[in-house]
């Protein structure tokens, strides 16, 4: 038989029953739309969250500086100007260094000197000292006053800056007074109150004072961490660089905490979602593909006399088989290629709703209407074999 004439008798074969031939070629539709709209969603998902990947968490370098033993007569690791140099590096937007040892991290600070009878004696709150750019470097925003600049720290001044809730709990919430705030027998007066912490949320709750007036009096001379804030793409390389430009020769001593490579947070993600859900399109397919072998299957039944005519006018055991396989090969491939369409536009109109930017792969949507076609080719192929297996005479007297 000509492969035309072959491919033209199947065609008629799967049109002679639409709606029967429509409802077999929906369960391979499913299994195809839904594994293409899997990877579609998992793979624009997946660079969506790379692309608004959190840019807090994308360009926060800090650096841990080891704390020096106590009597120790070595030089401090970090200077409070080494800051200026990571401040020079490309990249880098702003620089804070902070001075937070754990022997000021509980201390009682009062709004009054003198403590009533009754009344709570404090609040049990951090103090840390820091340089003038802590606000950038936290990414928060004056509240109430203003933050502690350069002349502040030239001039020693006993000024302290809280954090939003420190001064909740201490009950200032205006600065234009004056207040002054107790600890460790010492007056420090509040000029501004910082809030809207997006790094080292912690400080909220800390009195924090500058490099030198904390050193003076609090004993926070050294430099604890480095909080830098780079532009987006250069966190990585900023990280190599800092360690080397804050402590030459001593850079192995310090901790870098980098944020994770983007590329691995993408196949990371992707990998996930495509693992979760592709099970969901495979369990579809399996169904499609049973769909089709029992309605191939029943089709055979049916046109067992059709069967028996051919054989008895000659056709081969091969050619009747192959008309029922390229049958139910067809039908795959329908189904392959309306579930290949239905999964784009669904994948389209997904990352059009989100406001995302569809990522396809061309490679799976020109494969899953081979997926189909093959899916349809083995689901045929024990209906095509039964239907070659049957002798023209008793094909012939069976009932059509």
């Amino acid at each position: 038989m000509d492969p035309r004439d072959l491919w033209a008798e199947s065609l008629a074969g799967v049109l002679a029953r639409p709606v029967r031939s429509m409802l077999t070629t929906l369960g391979t539709v499913l299994g195809i739309g839904t594994l293409v709209i899997t990877i579609g969603v998992a793979a624009t998902a997946a660079n969506q969250i790379v692309g608004r990947f959190d840019a807090l968490t994308a360009t926060s370098v800090s650096v841990t500086v080891p704390t020096p033993p106590a009597g120790s007569l070595d030089p401090a690791l970090v200077q409070w100007s080494g800051v200026d140099a990571v401040g020079g590096l490309a990249g880098v937007e702003t620089v804070a260094a902070l001075s937070d040892p754990e022997d000021t991290a509980n201390v009682q600070v009062r709004t009054n000197e003198v403590t009533a009878p009754g009344t709570v004696s404090g609040q049990t709150l951090a103090v840390v000292s820091a340089t003038a750019d802590l606000p950038a470097a936290v990414r928060g925003t004056i509240a109430s006053g203003r933050f502690f600049d350069s002349g502040d720290i030239d001039r020693h001044d006993r000024v302290a800056v809280l954090g939003d809730q420190a001064a909740r709990l201490l009950g200032i919430d205006d600065v234009r007074t004056a207040p002054a705030v107790f600890f460790r027998g010492q007056s420090f007066t509040v000029i501004g109150v910082l809030g809207g912490f997006q790094r080292e949320q912690r400080l909220s709750a800390a009195v924090i004072l500058p490099p030198t007036t904390g050193g003076d009096r609090m004993g926070l001379k050294d430099v604890t961490r480095v909080l830098i804030n780079t532009s987006l793409g250069a966190a990585r390389q900023v990280a190599r660089q800092a360690p080397i430009a804050l402590s030459p020769g001593h850079d192995k001593s310090l901790t870098v905490i980098a944020p994770p490579d983007l590329s691995k947070a993408k196949k990371g993600v992707q990998g996930d979602v495509n693992g979760l859900f592709i099970v969901l399109g495979l369990v579809s397919l399996i169904v499609g593909a049973i769909g089709i072998a029992n309605v191939t299957l029943v089709t055979v039944m049916e046109r067992v006399g059709e069967i028996g005519l051919r054989r008895a006018l000659g056709a081969s055991r091969r050619q009747v088989a192959g008309q029922f396989l390229v049958e139910s090969t067809t039908i795959g491939l329908l189904g392959g290629i309306i579930g290949a369409a239905l999964g784009v536009v669904v994948v389209v109109c997904v990352a059009g709703v989100k406001d995302w930017t569809p990522v396809l792969d061309l490679k799976l949507a020109l494969g899953a209407p081979v997926a189909g076609a093959l899916v349809g080719l083995l689901a045929g192929l024990y209906p095509s074999l039964r239907a070659a297996r049957m002798e023209p005479v008793d094909a012939l007297r069976a009932p059509s």
